[in-house]
């Protein structure tokens, strides 16, 4: 969730998600409280993934650099469409692979506030969530941008979804209501209807929360358990997805210091780490994950770069190789860079960079890794960074892109 609207003596926020009953979208007041811990944390090796245990991609990391960049690729941005100022649709476009250059190509219209987009693993169909009281999840045939149609996620206001590496299956968040649902996706790309729907009903909500918030749904590098972070409960929840019938199973629990607000989880490469962006108390965990359980284990919670301003963090990504990870820092308005080391056991914060917007909430490598994108939601920019092959120094790859209000970037 985007917490400007919960803090207090700020301006109109953009649409929320948890809206009352009675109507209008809520304002949540809290103080982040400032990481007093030191900049290098470690936790304990987890076990050795089973032998033979696949290794599926997960989630948005930068692919390893294969060739040079030829051609002009696809861009997409996600929008609100129901807040003044906001989108039409899915934002279109494209980006120069080697300059970072960004051109505009209209609008996909049909789908209303598409705030997170996914790619199917074959390339042709999109997923935007509907992120709405009346939660939808839509499909989208890139050949032509055909709407395949729209399901139901059986929760109110959903602001995360992604594929499981299979192909099969569609994972969504439902940050109202706090449920994450599992939705079939048929050889068309197009969405089946509901398989599953588990509802986060314990533990208590944190500090300042009045419910459940389910904002992130990623399947784990093994392919063998899906993991839900909520920020409500400041508990990230480890499921079993049956592959045959999209069932969910839960098998463990992780979590955070009370307050914490849990955001967004991304793994290691090698599948045995995994790093935790906390919103409301503006940190960043360490955590290790036992492929065998499915078991996250939280480590300390440690600064964003933020020094101790007002400062949410949004979306934390790993290089391909392992070697560094980068946060979104919403408020410091920054990109923090961290080196990972001890094989993937500890971050270490080197520095940040200005976005050069305002607001980053989400980013995203291009798939060569080359290029990291950032959705300046306040200023309605994307910005475009090179990243460095050796050392993941972030550099500025042009001026910033206009785009209404845009809260995600996903360059294929």
């Amino acid at each position: 969730m985007d917490t400007e609207a919960r803090a207090a003596g700020e301006g109109s926020p953009p649409p929320r998600r948890g809206r009352e009953h009675g109507g209008g979208w809520t304002r949540r007041r809290f103080i982040g409280a400032a990481a007093g811990t030191a900049a290098v944390v470690a936790v304990p090796a987890p076990a050795a993934p089973p032998a033979g245990t696949p290794a599926t991609d997960s989630g948005p990391k930068a692919a390893a650099p294969s060739r040079e960049p030829a051609g002009p690729r696809p861009l997409y941005v996600g929008t609100y469409t129901s807040v003044d100022g906001g989108g039409t649709g899915i934002g279109l476009a494209s980006y120069d692979p080697g300059s970072g250059r960004i051109t505009g190509s209209g609008t996909l219209t049909g789908v209303p506030d598409p705030s997170y987009l996914a790619v199917h693993p074959d390339g042709r169909t999109l997923y935007a969530v509907d992120e709405r009281e009346d939660g939808g999840v839509t499909a989208v045939r890139l050949a032509d941008r055909r709407v395949l149609g729209t399901r139901s996620t059986g929760g109110a206001a959903p602001c995360h979804l992604s594929v499981h590496p299979g192909g099969r299956w569609l994972l969504s968040a439902n940050y109202g209501s706090g449920s994450v649902a599992v939705h079939p996706i048929d050889a068309s790309g197009a969405l089946g209807e509901r398989t599953a729907l588990v509802t986060h009903g314990s533990p208590a909500p944190g500090p300042g929360q009045q419910g459940p918030h389910a904002h992130q749904c990623v399947t784990s590098p093994d392919g063998g358990h899906i993991l839900a972070v909520d920020l409500g409960t400041d508990t990230v929840y480890t499921y079993r997805l049956d592959p045959a019938k999209g069932t969910l199973t839960e098998v463990a629990r992780a979590h955070t210091r009370p307050g914490a607000g849990p955001r967004h989880l991304t793994f290691h490469p090698d599948g045995r780490y995994a790093y935790l962006a906390n919103e409301v108390d503006d940190t960043v965990a360490v955590c290790a994950y036992d492929p065998r359980s499915g078991r996250l284990t939280i480590g300390d919670p440690q600064p964003t770069g933020s020094d101790g301003g007002t400062n949410y963090p949004a979306q934390i990504l790993v290089t391909a190789n392992g070697r560094y990870a980068f946060l979104a820092n919403r408020g410091h308005n920054s990109l923090a860079r961290f080196a990972v080391e001890a094989d993937g056991a500890r971050l270490r914060l080197l520095g940040t960079v200005p976005v050069g917007g305002d607001f980053p909430r989400q980013i995203a490598f291009a798939p060569d890794g080359r290029l990291l994108f950032a959705a300046n939601q306040r200023s309605g920019t994307v910005t475009v960074f090179h990243v460095g092959a050796d050392g993941g120094e972030l550099r500025p790859a042009g001026g910033p892109f206009p785009s209404p209000v845009a809260v995600c970037a996903l360059p294929l």
